[in-house]
């Protein structure tokens, strides 16, 4: 029986380890790669509309037409949406190490590719690009689901939630270092290849070794998933898997000897009560009636916590443009507009996104996920209303501060709220033979909403007065409107908050309802012993 088992015992009990550690590190470069190349993007798409889009006649510099920009922004979102299925139930029927290795080099792969989209015509280039974003994000989407569940299956459950909410917090690294990448690659080539701004000289101010710069950024997101290729590849099998779904837990009692650095000898009669236990399937009634309003929880939480969350982070560059925290793009050349965008993205990274990634870290053991995630969505509404009701006073000149300081915030406790914690608890609240496939369906969720806010925010955000829209775009709600809606999606995630469980302090398999499968077991078995007929002397 699950509970019986002494591999599980002794994970579940065991001390604050090096192999904590080391799990963390290596699951967390995966994040740090995969917060790098879906949000360094966002960086580049100004510059690549000066390109691939320049047009003598015009006042304003080259942008991306309106389907391109979605395609580029959003194309990666599709591809880890299907990613995240795939990869979650794969995951439970392969186990989670085989297909671990698989994820990274898809990733190194098509991030290196996405530097090296073909040909010079703005089709090719374009094309070519989405292509390679598409099965990055798909490898991408792999990630989410595996290494949530293998840090939940390797951490004790006195701070498990710290784990992986420190996997996860890696993300904050990757978006901060995708940031100061772009700084430096931006600011060499300035200071290499200067040019004036562009209402000076228009076709000037985008040099030819611009072309360069943001293949850099994008190709750099290899390096730190390359490094850690080995070391996952080294990773024994979660003690939880061999034991639970591949009914292996002699197997499993031994992996878990060298990585506890202590003797485990499973007992062989709670051994073969485990492999003789039958399983209820994803789409089964006892599934459904167990955790339906678990799964409905967890996947509609992150689908609303993504729409905001996606359409912010994505899109920072023309929010700050839009309260003239950025100059006027006429006033700038390419690289000096690439520059500045990753210096204010950098600088919410630093002030905002990081510290409430840590803030989890540190108190999710203490408070709980539950607290935390209704607080988040709570305070993410109220700055949103901040920003959304005064928005013409944020616009006027000497206020621009106070917008990107209420801006932050909306990020920090996005952070320090539901973009964590609804990434660590389907990690944890669902049986070990779902656990990934119910993680890859709330996680896909998420990116669903992820794409309506990439997608969506783009129209939605332009101006009212069709004569101040981008070019190529109809005129849109505003950036004023957009918030409103955005404080809206908070509000659905606030109460469905309410369908999620507290996993604080508590076993994996108490969670999942497996130790109770057992107890329902033994009481069918011994009301069969009660009823069977005595056979006559």
């Amino acid at each position: 029986m699950a509970r019986d088992l002494k591999v599980l015992n002794a994970l579940d009990s065991a001390k604050t380890q090096w192999y904590h550690f080391t799990a963390i590190v290596i699951a967390g470069m995966g994040f740090f790669t995969d917060a790098y190349d879906l949000f360094s993007i966002s960086l580049v798409t100004k510059l690549l509309g000066r390109i691939y889009y320049f047009n003598p006649n015009s006042k304003h510099p080259g942008s991306l037409p309106p389907n391109v920009s979605a395609a580029v922004n959003g194309v990666a979102f599709c591809g880890t949406l299907a990613g995240q299925l795939f990869f979650g139930w794969l995951g439970d029927k392969m186990g989670r190490k085989k297909v671990y290795g698989m994820t990274l080099m898809l990733m190194v792969i098509c991030c290196l590719a996405s530097g090296l989209s073909f040909g010079s015509e703005p089709k090719g280039v374009m094309a070519t690009l989405c292509f390679f974003r598409f099965w990055l994000g798909f490898g991408i989407g792999g990630d989410y689901p595996l290494s949530a569940t293998i840090m939940s299956e390797y951490a004790n459950k006195r701070t498990r939630g710290a784990f992986i909410a420190a996997v996860f917090a890696m993300q904050g690294f990757g978006n901060l270092t995708g940031g100061i990448v772009s700084i430096i690659v931006s600011a060499a080539f300035k200071a290499s290849f200067d040019a004036p701004a562009y209402k000076d000289d228009p076709a000037g101010s985008t040099v030819r070794q611009a072309d360069y710069a943001w293949r850099i950024v994008l190709m750099f997101g290899a390096i730190p998933a390359l490094l850690t290729y080995y070391w996952r590849m080294k990773m024994p099998e979660t003690a939880r898997y061999t034991a639970l779904v591949a009914k292996n837990a002699k197997q499993a009692a031994s992996d878990m000897t060298q990585v506890l650095n202590m003797e485990i000898v499973e007992e062989p009669e709670h051994a073969e009560a485990v492999a003789r236990r039958e399983q209820f399937g994803l789409f089964s009634r006892q599934f459904a009636k167990r955790h339906g309003l678990h799964l409905l929880g967890t996947t509609v939480c992150w689908f609303t916590l993504d729409i905001a969350f996606y359409s912010g982070n994505l899109f920072q560059k023309d929010i700050y443009t839009a309260v003239n925290w950025l100059p006027k793009a006429d006033t700038m050349n390419a690289l000096e507009e690439m520059f500045k965008i990753s210096r204010a993205q950098t600088l919410v990274a630093l002030c905002g996104t990081i510290p409430g990634y840590w803030f989890t870290v540190f108190f999710i053991d203490i408070i709980g996920r539950f607290v935390i995630q209704l607080g988040g969505f709570f305070f993410m509404t109220v700055f949103m209303l901040g920003l959304a009701i005064p928005y013409h006073h944020w616009t006027t000149p000497g206020h621009h501060i106070g917008f990107v300081v209420m801006y932050a915030f909306t990020f920090f406790f996005a952070n320090f709220g539901p973009n964590s914690t609804t990434f660590i608890v389907p990690a944890e609240i669902f049986p070990a033979r779902l656990r990934s496939t119910c993680h890859g369906i709330s996680a896909a969720a998420g990116k669903a909403g992820a794409i309506i806010g990439s997608f969506g925010f783009l129209y939605a955000a332009q101006s009212t007065d069709p004569t101040k829209t981008d070019p190529g775009y109809p005129a849109g709600i505003g950036v004023r409107n957009s918030l409103f809606v955005l404080a809206g999606c908070n509000v659905v995630g606030f109460f469905f908050t309410f369908l999620v469980p507290e996993s604080k302090g508590k076993s994996l398999e108490e969670l999942s309802g497996e130790n109770e499968d057992e107890e329902e077991g033994e009481s069918s078995a011994a009301a069969d012993h009660r009823t069977a007929p005595v056979p006559p002397a």
